[in-house]
């Protein structure tokens, strides 16, 4: 798909789209006055080709509303003093969409470098309008990026045996008192789960896994819900990142790539919380792309995300790389658990709960933000930052239905 606005850059996305179709590919042209919109709906995309996306223009719109993979070329090498002086922060964010940045002169790669720094590649032939040449490049471009989106099929195998599976819900994202800013005893935490009726809930306690390995021996003795065993790691400069089905802690401070190497060693599955969340410790995203491959789950939906747009940019970003979504309440206080949920058939170990995690239903319940986060407040201000405290009186929140208690642990599965 190419956007063509109405100016001298018009003539190249012409031109270069027509040498594409005369290759077989199925090029959709959207120009100004089209509603940019509906059309980028109106069919599957592999690639949005965007030319010059400063607003108010159609290329602009186009990286607006594109959950696809985004090119963009720059032409103009004039600085555009409304987007570098007045509206760059704003411009930032669309531009942060892209996902790969050409130009076709040296000139306009040195002035976007200065305003919007980034990787700007050098389209050889399209000061010759060598349009062959500018197609060859595009096209080495576009399969780059195509080669990282994620395989959609899974395993097929997996897939089928637990589809004979009972249907569970599960919360991924949260936290007990070994976690510094969280005051939740694990045996509330487990309580509040099971009154929720949720079938297994992963414990994220920032760079520890005491709580998990403590909550998940309370869980198997009970018998009617798992605890998978994760870590929220803050890494040296690259913001947080999950690991699931852990069973040692990985220490805070290595660097992204580190952290991702710890995971694995274990077994793991990579789980990139509240991605595009400015209010919360995140990898930016051009680490993001420098990390992309390794993402076995991104979070999606986080109800303590304070604005709405961070949760859609998460969104959009799995969406064009293919990345399984996934949802947490991050509660920090036992009111907010399963305030977001999945159900997904019942697995065993992370190879299956990857596979069940592709046909997640996500569903949402309300909670009041400042509702949980003023608990949270209360529960933690003035404490000392230790782990194991007590809110005094703690107690299962109810809401949910009760269940019986089982005995032993759950009847094995097909």
């Amino acid at each position: 798909m190419t956007a063509a606005p109405l100016n001298p850059a018009a003539d190249f996305a012409l031109a270069v789209s027509a040498e594409f179709e005369r290759r077989g590919h199925d090029v959709l042209r959207i120009s100004t006055g089209d509603p940019v919109k509906r059309l980028l709906k109106s069919r599957p995309l592999d690639i949005v080709h965007v030319h010059d996306p400063f607003a108010p223009s159609a290329p602009s719109a186009a990286l607006r509303h594109s959950f696809n993979l985004n090119v963009a070329t720059f032409h103009d090498p004039r600085e555009r003093v409304l987007a570098t002086q007045v509206a760059r922060p704003l411009v930032e964010i669309f531009f942060g969409r892209i996902d790969a940045r050409t130009v076709t002169r040296p000139q306009t790669a040195e002035l976007l470098e200065r305003f919007f720094p980034a990787g700007y590649e050098l389209l050889d032939g399209a000061a010759e309008a060598d349009w062959t040449r500018v197609a060859d490049r595009l096209e080495v471009i576009y399969r780059r990026l195509l080669a990282r989106r994620h395989e959609p099929g899974g395993d097929p195998e997996v897939r089928e045996r637990i589809s004979k599976r009972p249907l569970i819900e599960v919360d991924l994202h949260m936290h007990t008192d070994h976690s510094g800013d969280c005051a939740t005893p694990v045996d509330v935490l487990i309580n509040t789960a099971r009154d929720r009726n949720l079938g297994a809930i992963a414990i994220t306690d920032h760079n520890e896994v005491s709580g998990a390995l403590e909550a998940r021996k309370l869980a198997e003795e009970l018998g009617d819900i798992k605890v998978i065993v994760a870590e929220e790691v803050k890494t040296a400069e690259q913001g947080e990142v999950i690991g699931l089905f852990l069973e040692e802690k990985i220490p805070k401070g290595l660097t992204m790539a580190e952290t991702i190497r710890e995971i694995r060693a274990q077994g793991g599955l990579v789980y990139v919380p509240h991605p595009f969340d400015r209010f919360h410790s995140v990898p930016d995203y051009e680490h993001l792309l420098d990390m992309v491959e390794e993402i076995d789950l991104l979070e999606v939906f986080n109800p303590r995300v304070a604005v709405t747009a961070f949760n859609v940019e998460a969104v959009r970003f799995a969406a064009k790389y293919r990345i399984v979504p996934a949802a947490g309440s991050d509660s920090h206080v036992a009111q907010g658990l399963g305030s977001v949920r999945q159900r997904i058939h019942d697995f065993d170990g992370p190879a299956e709960f990857l596979e069940a995690m592709r046909d997640a239903d996500i569903t949402r319940k309300h909670k009041n933000l400042v509702y949980v986060q003023t608990l949270k407040f209360l529960q933690t201000t003035g404490r000392p930052k230790a782990p194991k405290r007590r809110v005094p009186n703690a107690k299962p929140v109810r809401g949910g239905r009760p269940r019986r208690r089982k005995e032993g642990r759950r009847a094995s599965k097909s």
